[in-house]
């Protein structure tokens, strides 16, 4: 890819501190205009290698460009023509949203539009509310706005849907999508594998401070997931109907035993459900047949194609990914 299609460049970049090599020989480049979800565990260097892009950090060797620029050499030039939401913003309770945004234009200098920019993120029905009377959504909004008013050519995001219920997700990710049809580059930052999978472009995954895969979503689960994936929710089997049967908690101890009998890696879900790898709808009916043999009713089959998640433990090993559901854990 040629420099001048891409927005930000990342060659052979690393980062010590002290004995700890935090971030090793990372290279990767964004292309202009895209939305690049940058993926990783905690300890990964995710958050050291962005911070070197932004210009906040210094690299121990290696070279990033932003715009064609060196961050070494031309922060204050590059600064001007980047914006960053940071992790949990937050403002000023009494400001309005007007008022918020005005005050973020005189930090920077800026003489943008702010009715056009509370357009682009649909903030202008909120421009006299309080910050202090906004959903989780709309502040998240307000800070997408603020992190607009310099009109950036790259947008940093750093986790911008944390802690966020499903409708005030969407909502964002709209804003994102705005954004991105506008010509905007946005590096985003992600624990929600979903999020990543929907709105990227490209992902990127760090683990243990190299970069471990990097592609489209299609692409990284077409050549990392190799299998699919069967979710079972136990149910109520004959002996249960007829008075016998000793339960769920029962049915979900027994269950796992006998899909291993035929060989599968079971694992349990937070909601109780077992998930089972597979490689065909053959491997269905094998486990059902035993599981009914064995007495163990099943309510529920899902089958389902690998997906980013899948792909992201599978490179990084990690135990705990959190979903946009709200289940699993969190990796950052």
């Amino acid at each position: 890819m040629s420099s001048s299609a891409s927005a930000i460049v990342v060659e052979r970049l690393c980062k010590r501190y002290g004995t700890l090599l935090a971030v090793d020989d990372v290279s990767f480049a964004v292309t202009k205009g895209e939305l690049f979800a940058f993926l990783g565990p905690n300890g990964a260097g995710k958050t050291t290698t962005v911070e070197v892009i932004e210009t906040s950090r210094a690299a121990t060797s290696g070279r990033v460009l932003v715009l064609g620029m060196d961050v070494a050499q031309r922060k204050s030039e590059i600064v001007r023509r980047i914006g960053v939401l940071p992790q949990g913003f937050s403002s000023f309770d009494r400001l309005t949203v007007r008022e918020t945004l005005h005050y973020y234009a005189r930090v920077f200098g800026s003489r943008v539009d702010i009715n056009a920019l509370m357009d682009l993120t649909d903030l202008r029905g909120k421009a006299d509310a309080q910050f202090k009377t906004l959903s989780g959504g709309l502040k998240q909004r307000v800070g997408i706005a603020a992190a607009l008013v310099n009109d950036p050519e790259v947008v940093f995001l750093d986790e911008p849907t944390t802690g966020l219920d499903p409708h005030a997700r969407r909502e964002v990710w709209e804003a994102l999508k705005g954004l991105k049809a506008r010509g905007k580059t946005i590096f985003l930052t992600t624990h929600y594998m979903e999020e990543a999978e929907i709105l990227a472009d490209t992902v990127a995954i760090i683990a243990k401070g190299r970069i471990a895969a990097i592609g489209s979503p299609a692409s990284l689960t077409e050549m990392h997931a190799d299998h699919l994936r069967l979710t079972l929710r136990m149910g109520p089997a004959e002996s249960d109907a007829e008075g016998r049967g000793d339960g769920d908690g029962q049915r979900r101890a027994v269950a796992p035993e006998v899909v291993r009998m035929l060989g599968f890696h079971p694992t349990a879900a937070p909601d109780g459900a077992i998930c089972v790898p597979i490689d065909s709808a053959e491997d269905v009916h094998r486990i059902l047949a035993k599981l009914h043999a064995a007495g163990v009713g099943v309510r529920d089959i899902d089958v389902r194609k690998p997906n980013l998640e899948e792909v992201f433990l599978k490179l990084t090993g990690e135990p705990e990914v959190a979903t946009v559901n709200g289940a699993g854990g969190r990796a950052t």
